[in-house]
């Protein structure tokens, strides 16, 4: 049991590659012990490639690692060296089925530490001697122990191949240079590896720049994304106390329009409660005097009653004549309406300028990327589907929505509208309620002669001429135009004709980032009517507008 524990001891102390106990023991970066010598002489075999590893772990390092005497290490393997280790048994010397073996070694093979190009053998450290002592010996090619080597030798003239065939591109001995590959394009293996050594280290020198290109690559995306960091957190901590500011004002205007409420219900309370109990006062001392004048007209002497009696003059200048007279109001009513006024506004402020947040933190975009494919089947479209509700706030005096605010008909005559600032004034046009971003799809279906259908900025004006407020009029909308079989696409007053009239039923697609807003014809296929390819720096509204013959209608398609 003694024994196997020095065993054991003396495995943990060796080199796996030269398998004997560690001389000069160095340890790499993955935590693997070697000999100085053995894992130098391995790593020069893999200057070449460039890339240098780890005979266990088989861990990589870009740059060779610097080699340092592990002198803590060094120490226990000569403690180990004086209990008796070195007299353990050798057999890690020994070939084994994964090792070179020497072909010199008669019976039991030791490993060979290195291969003759030359010779086309392998030798053990013994045999491999005379190759550093004989002369001629000393000028053949030794390489790390091959089992290849015979990979070398010419199957056909069983020489070696030292000459290389650039004509077929494979290696060929003399005896093949001038038989079957007779006036072929032949050169020793020595230049070709020569010239291929020169392509290679062109090669080398590109990746080597590919690395470092993508190594500042990866250290400029480090700093980018610190950046984003920080201005994500600076925004938020900014949005937050912005928020907690209009949160403070909401309160504080609550709280003002509170106390002003109660000062003025105490105010108009204490003139109700003056004017009340002089009333009370007044009633008090008119029941005083009524009790007064029953008391006299009961007296039987007539003297006394006509010296008592007060003038029927007096007794009528005395008659009370109620002054009180309430205004027919609410009270506070209109109060309530007030604030629910202002709390429509600012939903509406509050929906318009979150779509315009929203388009902002979208736009953070700081990688250059190609746009997403538009899709090229209705199935890919109707992904995008989004659902259109119309803005009664939008519509023209003579257009009549229903169907949920999906459908819009012309009617010719005014319909009960409110009056509102976003209503379109000159022409029968409506909005959409949804601000667009990102990628949308809808279709609207047409019964109608004469209609627009089309997408604008929120901000396009409600009245004034054709340049200023019809679709496809000015630079802030884009329009398909129908108008009795004719078909054109309209944008900044330039018109565009399209050749297929069809349009009973329209597909629109828009993206919003990547600029493309595209029009389709669907009728059991999708045919492309007309694409734009642009910048849009705002949310759009989807519109329609549509005319000339009342009943005519067009209505936006609950798809799926």
């Amino acid at each position: 049991m003694a024994q196997k524990g020095v065993q054991l001891d003396q495995e943990s102390f060796s080199c796996s590659i030269c398998l004997d106990l560690l001389k000069d023991p160095v340890t790499i970066p993955c935590g693997h012990s070697y000999c100085m010598s053995c894992i130098k002489a391995h790593w020069d075999g893999e200057d070449q490639k460039g890339i240098h590893s780890c005979p266990q772990c088989r861990k990589t390092f870009t740059a060779r690692p610097v080699l340092e005497k592990n002198t803590m290490l060094a120490d226990l393997v000569e403690q180990l060296k004086k209990t008796g280790l070195q007299a353990a048994p050798a057999d890690h010397c020994y070939a084994g089925a994964e090792d070179v073996a020497c072909d010199f070694c008669s019976g039991r093979k030791l490993k060979a530490i290195k291969s003759c190009l030359s010779c086309l053998a392998s030798y053990c450290e013994n045999h491999l001697q005379p190759h550093y002592d004989v002369a001629p010996l000393r000028k053949h090619k030794l390489v790390e122990p091959s089992k290849k080597l015979q990979e070398n030798i010419c199957s056909v003239h069983d020489e070696v191949m030292k000459m290389f065939c650039r004509t077929d591109q494979k290696c060929i001995c003399y005896l093949c240079s001038v038989e079957e590959h007779k006036g072929h394009d032949t050169v020793s293996a020595a230049a070709e590896r020569t010239e291929r050594q020169r392509e290679l280290e062109g090669s080398r020198q590109q990746i080597q720049q590919r690395i470092q290109d993508a190594e500042k690559d990866v250290k400029l995306l480090q700093q980018e994304l610190e950046a984003i960091h920080r201005s994500a957190d600076k925004t938020v901590e900014h949005s937050q106390k912005i928020f907690s500011q209009l949160i403070r004002l909401l309160q504080k205007r609550s709280s003002d329009v509170k106390q002003q409420i109660r000062s003025q219900q105490e105010a108009e309370g204490s003139r109700v409660k003056e004017l009340q109990e002089k009333l009370e006062q007044e009633i008090t001392e008119l029941k005083r005097k009524d009790a007064e004048l029953q008391q006299l007209s009961h007296t039987e002497d007539h003297s006394q009653f006509l010296h008592s009696c007060p003038s029927v003059a007096a007794l009528r200048g005395a008659t009370h004549s109620s002054s009180i007279q309430i205004r027919p109001l609410r009270h506070f009513e209109d109060v309530t309406a007030a604030v629910s006024e202002l709390r429509d506004k600012l939903q509406d402020i509050l929906r318009e300028e979150w779509t315009n947040i929203s388009l902002r933190v979208a736009e953070v975009d700081v990688l250059l990327s190609q746009p997403e494919p538009e899709p090229t089947s209705r199935a890919g479209f109707l992904k995008y589907s989004c659902e259109i509700t119309l803005d009664p706030n939008t519509a023209h005096r003579e257009l009549l929505l229903s169907e949920g605010n999906r459908k819009v008909t012309f009617m010719r005559q005014p319909q009960s509208y409110s009056r509102h600032p976003d209503r379109f004034t000159e022409y029968w046009q409506v909005l959409s309620r949804e601000s667009l971003t990102g990628r949308c799809y809808w279709e609207v279906e047409t019964r109608a002669e004469a209609f627009y259908v089309a997408v604008a900025y929120k901000n396009i004006s409600r009245a004034g001429s054709w340049r200023d407020c019809g679709f496809g009029g000015s630079d802030k909308s884009w329009a398909l135009y129908y108008n009795f079989g004719s078909l054109e696409f309209l944008h900044n007053n330039i018109k565009t004709s399209i050749s297929d009239p069809q349009a009973s039923r329209v597909g629109v697609y828009l993206d919003h980032r990547a600029g493309i807003l595209s029009f389709y014809s669907i009728s059991g296929t999708m045919t492309l009517l007309h694409r734009v390819q642009t910048t849009f720096t705002q949310p759009l509204c989807a519109g329609v507008c549509v005319y000339m013959i009342p009943g005519d209608s067009v209505e936006f398609c609950k798809v799926k």
